[in-house]
């Protein structure tokens, strides 16, 4: 995925740079281009990522979006007898979106989906030409719209669309600008300009730091696990000790499992992915860097042998009853949630979601001084970025070594006053 890096000039001004790898791939060649206003470098990392980690169309390095404009004289003469059709962004939307390359299926699927219930509502029926309608001051209230989600007029306690968080709303703001951006593009170019460019989005930490991540305690989480049926109390074990994704943990198969190594380790080579039509289907892992071995505690490798013991290489290591994987909803629904609840019941004061066995996974990690790197390798983050962000809070000790790292180069006395 791409990131975007924050840099100062020597006279204090803030410049920031999109990276990434062409085509996403750890061995891709790196690419970077650099912006002066973070809401560009934002819009341009939305396209790189649209066009499947390649240079957006349309875009030249060091120059920036151009259209291929022939020059004014040799622009035929408009019959003013016959007006153009309209081309309603509905239409031009969607065929950019089933014409895209470099994605998947799914991903079609979800950025059509995105389209209907997000995009056409507000933008469907207007013409992608018209400046004055499809204009900077509508993208703008459809973004605040967004945020601010409707209420039910009748049951003010009731939402009739709740809220977004920041992160969807950056997702639909990068399909709408990479879609008006092909149209300013065109040859010839529908549009002069992209009215979605330099739109300020809602920030990314206003929904996602602290609150939005759980942390559980060693306490927490043994709390947790006895409330759960005894048939998935051994999968969370393994789950928060390791620090998979729930569609890594339940792809897992014997033969991924090496538990008499030493020190004992697994394999993440597949996982589950679900189809356009709905249904799953085992893949690759979310990326390059997802396919990695991670070495387990001696607790870890415990728990899972009696689960490995007399079943084939491809077996699934953890089933259902009737043998079946554990899809997301049935887990979800049958253990998760009424685990919570009757931790909650017992005293437990926080609101886990599945996820957050990583997240506390990656906490007592951290808590353990293990390096970020090391850290970053384990989840299978494709960037030591991605992971400084979501848990680089956690580490207040950081602060205390470069205190002491000054009282170190200042000497054991003070300066005299």
């Amino acid at each position: 995925m791409a990131f975007i890096e924050t840099r100062k000039t020597k006279g204090g001004r803030k410049r920031y740079r999109v990276w990434w790898r062409l085509g996403g791939s750890r061995y891709g060649e790196p690419q970077s281009e650099t912006f002066d206003a973070l809401a560009e470098a934002r819009d341009f990392k939305a396209a790189v990522e649209v066009a499947g980690h390649q240079w957006p169309p349309g875009y030249v390095k060091g120059v920036g979006w151009v259209a291929d404009q022939p020059d004014e004289p040799d622009q035929p003469e408009e019959d003013p007898r016959a007006p153009e059709e309209p081309v309603l962004f509905r239409d031009y939307a969607l065929a950019y979106v089933r014409g895209l390359s470099g994605v998947d299926d799914r991903t079609r699927h979800d950025y059509e989906r995105d389209l209907r219930r997000h995009l056409l509502p507000v933008f469907g029926d207007l013409d992608i030409r018209d400046g004055t309608a499809l204009c900077p001051a509508l993208v703008r209230r459809w973004v605040n719209d967004l945020q601010a989600g409707q209420p039910d007029p009748d049951d003010p306690k009731r939402w009739r669309r709740r809220p977004l968080r920041p992160k969807t709303i950056q997702n639909l703001h990068g399909l709408l600008f990479t879609a008006l951006q092909d149209a300013v593009n065109a040859d010839p170019p529908l549009r002069a300009s992209n009215p979605a460019a330099g739109t300020r989005l809602p920030r990314l930490d206003d929904d996602e730091g602290d609150e939005e991540m759980v942390f559980l305690t060693r306490a927490e989480f043994a709390l947790l696990r006895s409330c759960a049926q005894p048939d998935v109390r051994d999968m969370l074990t393994v789950f928060v000790g390791t620090g998979l994704r729930y569609a890594e943990l339940v792809a897992l198969q014997v033969r991924d499992l090496d538990l008499d190594a030493t020190p004992p380790r697994l394999r993440v080579r597949r996982g589950w992915k679900r189809q356009a039509d709905n249904t799953f289907a085992l893949g690759a892992p979310k990326t390059k860097q997802s396919r990695r071995t991670i070495t387990l505690s001696a607790e870890v490798a415990a728990v899972l042998k009696p689960y490995v013991s007399g079943k084939e290489p491809t077996e699934f290591v953890f089933t259902t009853a009737q043998g079946f994987w554990w899809r997301h909803t049935n887990f979800y629904h049958r253990r998760w949630l009424p685990a919570v609840k009757a931790a909650r019941d017992k005293g437990l004061a926080k609101r886990p979601r599945i996820h957050d066995l990583r997240h506390t996974h990656v906490s007592w990690l951290i808590a353990a001084q293990v390096p970020l790197p090391a850290i970053q390798r384990r989840l299978g983050h494709t960037s030591i970025t991605t992971t400084i962000d979501r848990y680089g809070h956690l580490l207040p000790e950081v602060d205390l070594d470069l205190l002491a790292a000054i009282d170190r180069a200042l000497g054991d006395d003070p300066p005299a006053a």
